[in-house]
């Protein structure tokens, strides 16, 4: 008989720091101990709290252990497992109001306490790889129910009510997608989900995946009943390999159920899934070019109208949803729409799932209500910007959005309002700077990914956003003129305008929105020469402390460019005695290795 349930978090986050390790220390610990028949050992997808990986959650305790390590694995075992003792030092504890540390399961944590899960609510609580656990959780419930008792219009109304827009970016409604589809004759139609989640540092898409991965092969067959499609798609990004893996097993699964293939419960109607790998272009994110790779051909954007919903897949009616989208479907069916839309505003129903990364104390993926506010999710979410620094910006979007300032961090957020501010939803990547990063290196850093991600198909793209990043490059190295920041202007204007597909035209949307919340940073780089953050090497100047440095050298030992020498004795300059050593700023190659190597705190840069 089971007693207990040990949860071992089974994500890329936790699996890159060793939680892979720690489950087979966990079998062999169970073996050894003969306990196998009364602790059930399950890996599940990510947590979400991604900075306290590797986790672990004993049940029915519930108790939260986190950064757990091979080596603590036995005590686990024989203290928790065996004598009921829990491991005090491997807890997550949290400050209270008093200033006291205390234990919290994770379900309490200041991280979870304003989340609501619907896209992630399996992710952390089931088994991936086990179709059993997911029905057990009420999955292919929502499936049995639009074949036996709804019809392909009333599922489609569901839909529509809700309120449910598409999670990848645009926010296009999704009933409305769906309709669209399903007003076309009838024939081939197709499914597709866009799996291929590119923004850098987003990882929504791959943890539903990992963690949940029949919501996602659910849905696409409840949409494919509702536009009679019989065939669908999943084109997921080849750099997951355990979420195309789990999705493999997944797939199978649903098969040998009889929940993907023929006369699906009993019902006359046919549905099947295919998996396609992509190679990592960014520009697959967007639907035309996506298509264009699932046929085989160059990932390329085409001009619409027609569009895919239209003429798609093949040339045949289809629609697209990414993952986080797909995985909502089957909720709002079993629970109705008013459900649904009872969460967020009244234009952004529902909830949003957010990597937080960045300068940020709690690094994970969130969901919450649209409509939260960004100081919410930056400061009771994720804890804070660490180290007492100051929270200067937050980055929505990936290279298709914008940077939101201090100023607007009670802003709430949802599609309209981001949109209002200069910036976007995107996939649901939220990346956090401090008072040390620079945001003319921002821009820079997005127009750089950009830039390698063109597909190179339409000039305003290809060759506008070159040309925006060569004008960076010139203000970041000290270069830079006042008439630069008209001619960024006028470039992001033209590139949006002319752009061919969605891509390129929100590739300056990095630029246009640090211009207009941070031109003084800009105006400093040009008129000044100098980065306020103190980022751009080419603008910044080493110096040396005279009331800190000892003279001990080690920083002119250090010195890969013998830049640092002894100052001439009682040398003084303009009635002030010099440092005793002096860096040479003709050689000085900004490297930093002489901060890191005093220990006296004496060399500081500006």
């Amino acid at each position: 008989m089971i007693r207990s349930h040990v949860l071992i978090c089974g994500g890329t986050g936790c699996t890159s720091s060793g939680s892979v390790k720690i489950r087979e220390a966990m079998e062999r610990e169970l073996a050894a101990q003969d306990l196998t028949d009364e602790i059930k050992l399950v890996q599940t997808g990510c947590f979400g709290l991604c900075a306290n990986g590797p986790i672990m959650i004993v049940y029915p305790e519930g108790t939260f252990y986190s950064h757990v390590k091979v080596e603590d694995v036995p005590e686990i075992v024989s203290e928790h497992l065996l004598k009921g003792r829990v491991v005090d030092r491997l807890v997550h504890h949290e400050d209270t109001e008093v200033g006291e540390k205390q234990a919290v399961p994770l379900s309490e944590t200041k991280f979870y306490k304003k989340q609501h899960r619907v896209a992630l609510r399996n992710c952390g609580v089931i088994n991936p790889e086990n179709i059993d656990e997911y029905i057990g959780t009420d999955g292919y419930q929502a499936l049995g129910k639009v074949l036996t008792e709804m019809t392909p219009q009333q599922v489609i109304d569901t839909i529509l009510a809700s309120g449910l827009r598409g999670r990848g970016g645009a926010g296009f409604p999704t009933g409305r997608k769906w309709q669209f589809a399903a007003d076309q004759p009838k024939g081939k139609k197709y499914v597709v989900c866009n799996a291929d989640e590119g923004d850098p540092g987003a990882f929504m898409d791959r943890s539903v995946l990992e963690g949940d991965p029949h919501a996602v092969i659910e849905a696409m067959a409840i949409a494919g009943y509702a536009i009679g499609a019989d065939e669908g798609y999943i084109y997921v990004r080849a750099e997951y390999p355990i979420a195309v893996h789990r999705l493999q097993i997944a797939i199978d699964q649903a098969r040998e159920y009889g929940l993907l293939g023929k006369n699906i419960f009993g019902t006359d109607f046919n549905f099947d899934i295919t998996l396609r790998l992509g190679a990592g272009a960014f520009v697959c994110g967007e639907e035309t070019a996506l298509l264009a790779s699932i046929e085989g051909k160059r990932g390329e954007p085409h001009p619409r109208p027609p569009f895919p919903a239209v003429k798609g897949l093949f040339g045949k009616p289809t629609i697209i949803n990414n993952v986080e989208t797909l995985a909502n479907i089957a909720q709002i069916i079993l629970k109705g729409p008013e459900w649904f839309a009872s969460m967020g505003t009244e234009k952004s129903k529902g909830t949003k799932v957010f990597a937080l990364g960045g300068k940020i104390t709690n690094t994970g993926l969130v969901e919450i209500p649209m409509g939260t506010t960004l100081r919410e999710i930056v400061e009771e979410i994720g804890g804070g910007v660490p180290n007492g620094k100051k929270f200067k910006a937050a980055q929505t979007g990936g290279p298709s959005g914008g940077c939101i300032p201090a100023s607007l961090i009670d802003t709430p957020i949802d599609y309209d309002n981001l949109i209002a501010i200069g910036s976007m939803m995107g996939s649901g990547g939220l990346i956090v700077m401090d008072e040390d990063n620079c945001m003319v290196d921002i821009a820079k850093f997005f127009l750089e990914f950009t830039v390698d991600e063109s597909c190179g198909k339409c000039v305003p793209c290809r060759v506008g956003t070159v040309r925006l990043l060569e004008i960076l490059d010139k203000i970041t190295s000290g270069k830079g003129e006042i008439e630069d920041l008209d001619r960024l202007d006028e470039l992001c204007n033209y590139i949006k305008g002319a752009s061919l597909c969605g891509l390129g035209q929100t590739a300056p949307n990095p630029v246009i929105s640090t211009l207009r919340y941070f031109r003084d940073e800009y105006i400093a780089h040009i008129v000044d020469k100098k980065c306020p953050a103190g980022v751009c090497k080419s603008l910044l100047q080493y110096h040396i402390n005279a009331d800190k440095c000892i003279g001990c050298k080690m920083c002119a030992k250090g010195c890969p460019a013998d830049a640092i020498h002894v100052n001439a004795a009682g040398e003084v300059k303009e009635g002030k005695k010099l440092p005793y050593l002096v860096i040479d700023q003709s050689k000085c190659v900004k490297c930093g290795a002489c901060i890191a190597t005093c220990k006296f705190k004496a060399i500081y840069k500006e």
